[in-house]
């Protein structure tokens, strides 16, 4: 079985016009169109049992309707392998009451994203809708480390998480491109070994350019196979959830990078699955046959 727990879709209508911006700002290329029917042909196409749908909230007027859309295509989108999140922004005011409906609303986690929200991580407003979550059992999944189509600022650096994991000690923390995007010395330094989970989303390999020719990446290449293994190995095998950052990666071909990877069996399959169904717990993925 594998998990991807990391992934993007957007209403069929927009993700066209979305996708074309995002790639223009990121210089980068996507494999799907974008929409929940795109995700799911990736996913068949791949062999991917379950994608786990993360939004952003890019102001604070989105997130109640966002959050009310999801809510209600959950059931319908988990029958189809397509588990969703819910999000916050920092400035949402009521967050307690609005984590709380998500918590009754069975929606597992939230995602944040401090680049596209403008605030630190270790802001207290997003440590307050941080630790709150975390008293209701939710998942935090958060963008870590620099974003491609924002690189003049890190909203999420090592040194910010650390301070966050000491104020906050949230038990389920994921922090999303290997635990901060092109910073990886600082990962493997500083953080590898700290009690969070790190995703695998947009981290590994050669990064591929916009069709239009645009621009240039801010990278052109990722985490090297040399790198990834001994962030893997000082990390834990049994905190690295697979992930692909989907439409932004094709999800066969990195599952590929994976399976080559010169890591054991049984920590390729702690990656591929068995660490999400713990942290997603086993009932809300119970439905497979194969869990």
């Amino acid at each position: 079985m594998i998990i991807d727990f990391h992934t993007h879709t957007f209403p069929t209508q927009i993700s066209s016009k979305v996708l074309a911006k995002l790639s223009r700002l990121s210089h980068t290329q996507y494999f799907t169109d974008g929409s929940v029917p795109g995700l799911l042909a990736s996913m068949h196409d791949a062999g991917v049992a379950y994608s786990v749908n993360l939004p952003v909230m890019t102001n604070k007027e989105q997130v109640e309707k966002v959050n009310t859309a999801l809510i209600e295509d959950q059931e319908a989108l988990f029958r189809q392998g397509i588990i969703t999140f819910g999000g916050m922004h920092p400035d949402y005011p009521d967050y307690k009451t609005e984590l709380l409906r998500l918590k009754e609303c069975h929606i597992p986690g939230i995602k944040i994203h401090p680049a596209y929200q403008g605030t630190d991580i270790d802001d207290i407003r997003f440590m307050r809708i941080i630790d709150f979550a975390s008293e209701l059992g939710l998942i935090v999944l958060t963008h870590a480390g620099i974003d491609i189509g924002i690189y003049d600022r890190n909203y999420t650096s090592v040194r910010q998480i650390l301070t966050l994991i000491e104020k906050v000690h949230p038990p389920k923390l994921v922090l999303a491109h290997m635990g901060n995007w092109a910073c990886w010395d600082d990962v493997e330094r500083d953080l590898a070994g700290a009690p969070v989970w790190f995703d695998t989303a947009f981290a590994i390999g050669a990064i591929t350019p916009d069709k239009a020719g645009s621009g240039t990446p801010y990278l052109s290449h990722n985490l090297s196979e040399e790198s990834f293994v001994r962030i893997v190995k000082k990390h834990g095998a049994n905190k690295i959830l697979f992930a692909t950052d989907s439409p932004w990666e094709s999800q066969k071909d990195y599952i590929a990078r994976i399976e080559s990877m010169p890591l054991a069996k049984s920590e390729k399959e702690q990656i591929f699955s068995k660490n999400a169904q713990k942290l997603l717990g086993i009932n809300r993925v119970s439905e497979s046959s194969e869990i």
